[in-house]
């Protein structure tokens, strides 16, 4: 049995495959050290790098792609935002609709070092108040941390609104693109953005083990590795040049091959295009579940702005149940429990037996949305019967 595959939220499957061709390229011709050696295989696989760098800059709005470092993962740019930026003393500013990359790093720092937290609460479905967001601005609020889509509702926050309250009270504002990346436009410097948290691995269609952090021209953060950079060696700290103060360690530059081909994908279908694309299949997939007997959908309502995943309950079923018989029985991968966002769950009011959550990607079909509809169709009348 073919896997359908509907767990694009947490990692983007298949990939275009010149992705995979362009890794395997480089790790057969040019897989050196970048920026530790002057021999042509690692002067090439150093402007992989900066190509990377110069095509994500062009996707975000960025002006120096110098001023873009890789990361792991979204995980490991924010814990770098975060950790690096705030001190004791400083308060910062949250919603209820982070993910725990967002919540445990501040929470360490709440423990370890006297930091202020303030989470604001979303709707049930997902939407920020402005108004409740600049009551808790203090004299000591010194960041605000967003998610630019919530990986649990698909509700999309209004950055822009936050970036120009940002500029209005001197804070700094770091948006969590986990979601967003590859099918949201983002312009940092429009919408007032100053740290950009980004995967390669979802909607950017590059492989796992990529990703980064855009920071500010501006900004300077306490290194979260340190370690060689290739650069300054004769130094005792990390060097303060971008990007090598926040990249120690040999970079993987067979990943970042591969998301290249990613982006240039993005770059020829374009960013409104695949968000339209998506939007029209979660509407489907939407308008489908609704007319299941005991399913309930979370985030926005039909018709309104989301990103391309669908949560839902199913009456007298535990999510990891639906998802189990989703996989067993037909094929279908899911993702369900608590999604990395137990304070979602708290706004949604899921808490007591999670969520399963449908993500489509660009390569979905309107056949695969229907599959699905049906397959809980099937499984909501045999756990009705029971």
């Amino acid at each position: 049995m073919e896997t359908i595959y509907l767990d694009h939220a947490a990692s983007s499957w298949p990939k275009p495959p010149q992705v995979w061709k362009a890794m395997q390229d480089c790790m057969e011709h040019y897989a050196a050290n970048p920026g530790r050696g002057s021999h042509s295989m690692a002067v090439k696989a150093s402007r992989t790098l900066f190509e990377g760098r110069k095509r994500l800059a062009k996707l975000f709005g960025v002006r120096n792609p110098n001023d873009i470092s890789y990361a792991l993962n979204t995980t490991m740019a924010l814990n770098q935002a975060i950790l690096g930026f705030l001190s004791e003393g400083d308060h910062v500013i949250c919603t209820s609709v982070e993910h725990n990359s967002v919540r445990r790093p501040l929470e360490y720092l709440k423990r370890r070092h006297g930091v202020q937290v303030t989470y604001v609460e979303t709707d049930a479905a997902g939407n920020l108040n402005m108004d409740r967001v600049k009551e808790e601005v203090r004299s000591q609020t010194k960041l605000i941390v967003c998610s630019h889509s919530s990986n649990l509702l698909g509700s999309i926050l209004p950055i822009a609104s936050l970036g120009q309250l940002c500029e209005d009270k001197g804070i700094k504002l770091l948006v969590d693109a986990a979601q967003s990346a590859g099918v949201l436009p983002i312009d940092v410097g429009r919408m007032g953005i100053h740290m950009l948290a980004f995967p390669g691995h979802k909607s950017l269609l590059g492989p796992q083990g990529t990703g980064g952090l855009y920071l500010h021209p501006d900004l300077v953060l306490e290194p979260l590795l340190h370690g060689g950079t290739g650069s300054q060696s004769e130094a005792i700290e990390q060097p303060n040049v971008r990007p090598d103060r926040y990249e120690a360690g040999t970079q993987n530059t067979v990943g970042i091959a591969g998301l290249i081909e990613g982006l240039k994908y993005i770059e020829e279908k374009t960013v409104e295009a695949i968000y339209a694309a998506e939007w029209s299949l979660t509407q489907r997939m939407m308008q489908g579940l609704n007319e299941i007997h005991g399913i309930q959908l979370l985030g926005p309502a039909a018709g309104e702005q989301r990103t391309g995943l669908v949560s839902f309950t199913m009456a007298n079923a535990d999510s990891s149940e639906v998802a189990f018989i989703l996989d067993q029985s037909f094929g279908i991968a899911v993702r369900a429990g608590f999604h990395c966002t137990p304070l979602a769950h708290e706004s949604a009011g899921t808490t007591e037996r999670g969520a399963v959550r449908a993500s489509v990607g660009c390569f979905t079909t309107e056949a695969e949305v229907d599959r699905l509809v049906q397959a809980v169709g099937e499984i909501a009348q045999h756990i009705g019967s029971k």
